[in-house]
């Protein structure tokens, strides 16, 4: 069992530390933001991800944090980078943060190993290894260990991974990485940095662009008449295609697909290299929730003066992260063409800010949808599936719903007199029940 210290206290930070204090390992995760780690000493989880809080408190006795990075290193073997990479203007990954750490190991005395987590663009790993070799830590192994794990399902996704892909500057380095994940049932796929610096983002992009085809594939369904939902089922049967993210919706948001696919692109175009396909897939999934609001529009008459329900917030059900929500780009554009906005959403954590001030929170759907002339599911939320949509008709001021994640069936909704729009889908209408003659 190893001394890690991991630097990062957001999501992949602190499920990286709690899986790797699960697997025996010792672990110090190290946060520059006090009062996040004064709430981590008090056993006070500041993100929401399913199993996460039970996993910390079972390791509590292997799991600690430090705001002070001498403090962090002090024992430390192995250290492990999960800091954000954020996007600049100009779509490349500001890595401030990541070379902030890199400074800080220079107070490693213990250090063997240092490995990346955090999505950066290739290359990164080269002027990783030169900046270590120049503060005298040519000693310490250096490996790329890309994260594949989605918010709501983290943990499993560390514990039963599909693949481990390790990157390493040398073999000693790559047995080590590779031996800190004993205990996980997952192939190790040992390759070279730059090829595992380039697989995270392939990867993110290959997802990005298959979520945007079926979208693009909803659009046509709209117009000829087909069903997406039944056009989807069926290519998911193909076992060189699969059924997963071929799901049509309001597009891909979060924190990894819209940065990494922005990053993609950038990282090609400054090597000179157009990259066509991805640029498309970022445009259209920036098109999709505005595609929305049009047909809300089209349908409603105008939305000056309307009062709109957004059900879900979150960029995803299971999560309370909205970084790159498409709620975002919904609300904003609702409060620019006149419409009330009232939101319902059982984890997210808005700021005091546009478009977020301009919406009145509700507790429960019921309340949210009262007095609405329509309401829009942002987020599959499964407890939408609950709902008593009839008492949620007559709460409304007009029974429409535009369900944005295909989330309910379209007979339930007519049923309770709802005109019910979804993506890839023809609209269904109240059945009216003719006069008796």
């Amino acid at each position: 069992m190893r001394n890690i210290t991991v630097f990062g206290a957001g999501y992949i930070g602190l499920v990286t530390g709690a899986c790797l204090a699960e697997l025996g390992h010792t672990v110090v995760v190290r946060d520059i933001q006090a009062a996040r780690v004064a709430a981590l000493r008090r056993g006070e989880v500041p993100i929401y991800e399913p199993g996460l809080a039970e996993l910390m408190e079972a390791n509590a006795g292997r799991l600690s944090f430090a705001l002070d990075a001498r403090e962090a290193l002090e024992h430390a073997e192995v250290a492990f980078v999960c800091v954000d990479t954020p996007p600049t203007p100009s779509g490349d990954a500001d890595l401030s943060r990541v070379w902030s750490v890199i400074e800080d190991l220079k107070n490693a005395p213990r250090l063997t190993a240092v490995v990346m987590k955090s999505t950066v663009p290739v290359g990164t790993g080269d002027q990783v290894r030169a900046a270590l070799d120049a503060a005298g830590l040519d000693h310490v192994g250096y490996a790329s260990n890309p994260e594949f794990t989605a918010e709501g399902r983290a943990i499993g996704d560390f514990m039963n991974p599909d693949r481990i892909v390790i990157g390493a500057s040398d073999p000693t380095t790559a047995h080590l990485i590779a031996d800190l994940h004993k205990g996980i049932a997952g192939p190790v796929e040992t390759m070279s940095v730059a090829s595992a610096e380039m697989v995270k983002l392939a990867s993110n992009a290959l997802l990005a662009t298959k979520i945007t085809f079926i979208n693009e594939i909803a659009a046509v369904c709209e117009a000829t008449g087909a069903d997406v939902e039944e056009v989807a089922a069926a290519i998911g049967m193909d076992h060189r295609l699969g059924p997963h993210f071929l799901k049509a919706g309001l597009g891909y948001g979060g924190s990894c697909f819209p940065k990494d696919s922005r990053a993609l692109r950038a990282m090609a175009s400054n090597s000179g290299l157009p990259f066509q396909l991805l640029t498309t897939v970022i445009d259209v999934n920036d098109l999709q929730p505005r595609r929305a609001i049009a047909r809300l529009k089209e349908e409603l008459g105008g939305l000056r003066g309307r009062r709109i329900a957004l059900l879900g917030l979150t960029f995803k059900a299971g999560t309370d992260d909205m970084r790159e929500a498409p709620s975002a780009i919904i609300a904003s554009r609702l409060v620019s063409e006149g419409a009330t906005l009232t939101g319902w959403d059982p984890m997210a954590r808005l700021r005091d800010e546009a478009p977020w001030n301009r919406l009145e929170r509700a507790e429960t759907v019921i309340e949210a949808v009262t007095g609405c002339d329509a309401a829009m599911i942002v987020t599959e939320w499964p407890m939408l599936k609950e709902v008593d949509w009839a008492s949620a008709a007559s709460a409304m001021k007009t029974p429409f719903l535009f369900d944005g994640r295909n989330l309910l069936a379209p007979p339930l909704l007519q049923k309770h007199g709802f005109t019910y729009m979804s993506v890839g889908r023809a609209t269904v209408r109240p059945v009216t029940t003719p006069p008796p003659k």
